[in-house]
């Protein structure tokens, strides 16, 4: 069965379609890319947390918003997404090394090999789902070569990666290391937007 991006058919909302990039980033000098490294130090073995928000996406003609929660445990994750785009339904995505599982599909679960291949077929999404469990960290993904730009609180503003565009709206600097509130990933026609409420680490 394949499906669209159809079926997110309303706006963004203004949270995440009214924010006002960054204008001022700078390449990385020694000290910036040495506080980025001891971050991902800091955060590499991070892999047992939940975040909760607010999730936008669209394909460049169809797109959507709604509440979404990621639950990461090492290598299993579940992702689930709400809202009045997807008519009320939940659609959970969760799997690990073993495979993924979608569900909330009006013809019934879909498995596939990895969550990537999984939501290309059922949805027609092009979702850089491994690199985002990095991404969402404020991290580079292990993927490959990354550029980094930072911002005037000398974090990442934006960052280059795999074809994809990440862009750091907003951080909690409260937090030690600072995570992330608000990142924006495109790769043209494709664009996905979290707007995150919550973080928590066990």
């Amino acid at each position: 069965m394949k499906l669209t991006l159809r079926f997110f058919a309303v706006a963004l909302p203004l949270l995440l379609a009214a924010c006002v990039p960054q204008t001022v980033r700078m390449k990385g000098d020694a000290g910036l890319l040495n506080a980025q490294v001891a971050r991902e130090q800091a955060l590499a073995h991070v892999d047992h947390w939940m975040l909760q928000g607010r999730l936008g996406i669209s394909n460049g003609k169809d797109g959507g918003s709604g509440s979404f929660s990621w639950t990461q445990k090492g290598e299993q994750y579940e992702f689930v997404l709400r809202g009045p785009a997807i008519s009320g339904m939940d659609f959970r995505l969760s799997g690990g090394p073993d495979g993924a599982l979608l569900e909330g599909l009006k013809g019934g679960p879909l498995r596939g090999p990895d969550a990537e291949a999984l939501m290309r077929k059922a949805l027609g999404w092009e979702v850089p789902l491994g690199d985002l469990r990095a991404w969402v960290l404020g991290l580079r993904a292990d993927s490959g070569p990354a550029d980094l730009s930072f911002g005037e609180n000398r974090l990442p503003s934006l960052l280059q990666q795999d074809g994809w565009t990440v862009d750091y709206r907003a951080w909690d600097s409260t937090r030690q290391p600072p995570l992330p509130t608000k990142v924006y990933a495109g790769k043209p026609p494709y664009t996905v937007k979290l707007a995150i409420e919550s973080w928590q680490f066990q």
